[in-house]
């Protein structure tokens, strides 16, 4: 029997498949007395080749009948190919027909018809993990702006198209999406050449410092081409670092002639390649391998000579070295030929074994059936469509450990790992593990990467490189999208008032909770203080000083009044008023002390309430008096009938009735809606104030507007009554003291609205305080200076002279 295999333009390959094969069939515990094959077949890149040499695996050896095989020796049980999906397709026409297995050890290709895909199994891992692999990475390292160029194959069609759907999906989005040709210098030199320097200025001047390379095995030949493009034409843009993303499908080929080509271009360089591990033994087995010790193979002396650079011929010229054989394989740089297994390696080396065990099934399946059948049954009878069901069953464990099984869409259950390309001057490269993609895992937390470990271009000074189309928005700034851009490109506004955001490149900022206010650089919510208007701060220890001050000045008037009650100047213009008077003024100013310290529901209620109620009664006091004065003018006349209202028979009345009206619109107020002490955290930015809420503005309103209109009455009477002639005539004083008490509660309306916090409640006791003091000043101030000053004018003889 036969495994067959293509010719792939690493040596390496080939020689993992002699490996795999030379241990199967030297192990006694797999297919005993048995022993594997394998034929090697070139494609040589063209589908013609291809097809002849699949042909040729239905025909007898050395002959080329299609489908005539008489060579029982020669049994063909499976096929191990290609390295490029093409060339798998162009296989899978083929053995498909016979249903024979195919075990691709590349990236699969595209299959329209369902039974090709039933006939071939995959050594490489689902391509979905892979590109979810490639997206968890961006993510990782938060690059969003990226580059992208793709072969112009189904599968670069297909990979670009799932890639522009999902990636953008997560915030990212692509500076360019190409497709290169295929790069054949022969037949189209001109427009390769045009390709490749409008491709390479495109690059290098892009803003993506990260660039996804798609490709097949063979595509880094069409990569190093297009990095060597300064070494050719000087006028192109100048070399920039850049992060290469590689596909596991990428393989590191050279042409001979790039052999001597700088590879710092890739260094940095990361791809999610194929999953490997070092297999025992594989390693002492190239030690192992010279031209002189190993005559079977029939490409060593080939290999040699191209990677040593030396002739077996003994016709060599004076330039020319001969190989000796004695050169080793170690010393050669990894652009040649890598000593440790790569990922395309181990498929071919899991497959042969794959293929090993599912015959090693088979042949023990059968050993049981002939017992049972009492029949014998040559194995060389088994047909290549037996093979599929023990196939899709296998499981094992290979030599170094790891289990080796396919779903049930045969694709093989195996991850990727990351791979950090590190090169150096003298040509050779490692490629460094720092991660890896768990199948097992979901797909959006598959990837595992140890970020410190990677090695980037000098271009970075070994700096994570950043990939973005703008800078980073700071904290206290929101991305505002350009018209016309990529989601990816913005630019940075600083936060509206009242808002933040704490971290880079947020979409909005956001509002701090209510007990917070944002900062001045917009980045934090610092925690508001507390506050309400209290005796500890100036502001409010100088208006309760104030407010004491002047009632003690009122109750200073008010006692001297009392001891002088019997003087004319007191009696005039109805003693009881005048004392009602002062002592709504004293209840006034302390009634502001209500005003201050920290609200609760007890003064809350009594505020407005308790001032309200003070003020109603002494501004009713006032127009009561006013009222005494015109009336007192009026009952000079001769028969006047109006002598009779004179007194406490009016004034009582008055003051009775405009009081409690005023306290009926109080209760009215406490019983629907009373004030309560509340939390204001809205007026103020920095603060959470403490105040009294009234609950109901329109009753609030309603109270000071009843004020003003007494007032305003009392004003009015006194205007007109200002030029009585009387002596001890109050009324213009309280025409000046109503001009003045109107002024301030006018003015108290704006300012109370354009106010917040503790000022509001200033505002209201400096109002309080400035208009009872501009009662008692105006009214109070001219008796009380004839009383303590001026006593002789404190008489009835001055009375009369005056009314003279």
């Amino acid at each position: 029997m036969s495994l067959c295999s293509t010719l792939t333009q690493n040596y390496q390959h080939i020689l993992a498949l002699v490996f795999a094969v030379i241990e199967v069939n030297e192990n006694p515990q797999i297919l005993p007395n048995v022993t594997l094959g394998f034929h090697i077949y070139d494609s040589y890149l063209e589908a013609k080749w291809t097809y002849e040499a699949t042909l040729k695996l239905t025909s007898t050896r050395n002959r080329f009948p299609p489908n005539y095989k008489c060579d029982i020796q020669d049994n063909l049980l499976a096929v191990i190919g290609g390295l490029r999906s093409e060339t798998s397709y162009q296989i899978a026409n083929v053995v498909s027909l016979y249903k024979i297995p195919q075990i691709l050890y590349g990236f699969a290709p595209l299959m329209a018809d369902r039974t090709q895909v039933h006939s071939f199994y995959q050594m490489f891992p689902n391509e979905n993990i892979q590109y979810m692999g490639i997206l968890q990475l961006f993510l990782f390292f938060k690059w969003t702006w990226i580059g992208f160029l793709a072969d112009n194959s189904e599968n670069g069609e297909r990979l670009l198209q799932t890639i522009l759907r999902d990636f953008s999906q997560h915030g990212i989005c692509f500076a360019f999406t190409e497709t290169y040709p295929d790069l054949g210098f022969e037949d189209n030199m001109e427009d390769t050449w045009e390709w490749m320097v409008e491709m390479y200025n495109k690059i290098m001047n892009s803003t993506a410092n990260t660039v996804v390379f798609c490709g097949e095995a063979d595509s880094m030949m069409n990569l190093r081409w297009l990095l060597h493009m300064p070494n050719i034409d000087n006028q192109i843009a100048k070399p920039k670092g850049k992060v290469w993303i590689l596909t596991a499908q990428m393989d590191f080929m050279s042409l001979y002639y790039q052999n001597t080509w700088d590879v710092q271009d890739i260094h940095g360089a990361i791809s999610l390649a194929i999953h490997s591990n070092e297999i025992p033994g594989f390693q002492q087995f190239l030690d192992g391998r010279n031209p002189t010790s190993v005559k079977e193979d029939g490409f060593i002396r080939h290999f040699w000579a191209r990677a040593f650079g030396c002739v077996f011929s003994n016709s060599a010229s004076d330039e020319e070295e001969i190989c000796t054989g004695e050169e080793r394989l170690e010393h050669l740089p990894g652009l040649v030929f890598e000593m440790s297994m790569t990922g395309y390696s181990y498929n071919i080396y899991n497959a042969v074994h794959a293929v090993a065990h599912a015959l090693h099934a088979m042949y023990s399946s059968r050993l049981k059936n002939t017992a049972k059948m009492a029949e014998k049954r040559k194995f060389q009878n088994v047909q290549p469509w037996q093979l599929h069901r023990f196939l899709r069953g296998v499981s094992f464990n290979n030599s170094a450990g790891e289990q080796v099984s396919f779903d049930h869409n045969g694709i093989l259950e195996a991850g990727f790992d990351v791979v950090n390309w590190v090169t150096f001057p003298n040509q050779s490269f490692v490629r460094a593990k720092v991660g890896q993609m768990d199948p097992r895992a979901p797909l959006d937390h598959a990837l595992t990467v140890n970020g410190d470990s990677f090695e980037w271009h000098s271009w970075f000074n070994q700096v994570q490189p950043l990939s973005l189309c703008n800078a980073k928005c700071h904290a206290g700034y929101s991305k505002k999208l350009k018209e016309g851009e990529p989601f990816c490109c913005y630019d940075c506004i600083p936060c509206p008032e009242g808002k933040i955001s704490e971290q880079e490149d947020m979409a909005d900022c956001y509002k701090c909770s209510d007990d917070q206010y944002p900062n001045k650089d917009h980045d934090v919510c610092i925690p508001k203080s507390v506050t309400f208007l209290s005796y500890e701060e100036p502001l409010g220890m100088s208006s309760a000083v104030v407010a004491l001050s002047f009632s003690f000045i009122t109750s200073l008037v008010l006692g001297t009044f009392v001891r002088h009650h019997d003087s004319p100047i007191v009696r005039a213009n109805n003693r009881s008023l005048t004392y009602t008077l002062l002592i709504s003024l004293l209840l006034c100013f302390l009634s502001a002390l209500l005003f201050i310290g920290q609200p609760d529901k007890a003064t809350c209620l009594l505020r407005q309430t308790a001032f309200g109620i003070i003020f109603s009664t002494a501004v009713s006091s006032v127009l009561a008096k006013t009222m005494t004065v015109v009336l007192a003018f009026m009952a000079t006349k001769p028969g006047s009938r109006m002598r009779k209202w004179v007194g406490k028979r009016l004034s009582i009345p008055i003051v009775l009735s405009c009081s409690f009206i005023h306290a009926g619109l109080c209760i009215i107020w406490l019983i629907n809606s009373p004030p309560f002490p509340d939390i204001n955290v809205h007026s103020v930015t920095e603060e959470v104030v403490l105040e009294c809420n009234e609950a109901s503005p329109i009753m609030f309103y309603c109270v000071l507007g009843y004020l003003g209109f007494l007032a305003i009455a009392s004003f009015t009477v006194a205007f007109f009554a200002r030029k009585l002639p009387d002596s001890f005539n109050e009324a213009k004083f309280i025409t000046f003291s109503m001009l003045v008490f109107c002024s301030v509660w006018l003015s108290f309306v704006p300012s109370y609205l354009s106010t917040k916090g503790k000022y509001m409640v200033a505002v209201e006791i400096f109002s309080i305080i400035t208009s009872s003091a501009g009662l008692l000043v105006c009214i109070f101030s001219p008796k009380y200076y004839i009383i303590i000053f001026k006593p002789k004018m404190n008489n009835k003889k001055m009375l009369k002279w005056r009314n003279c």
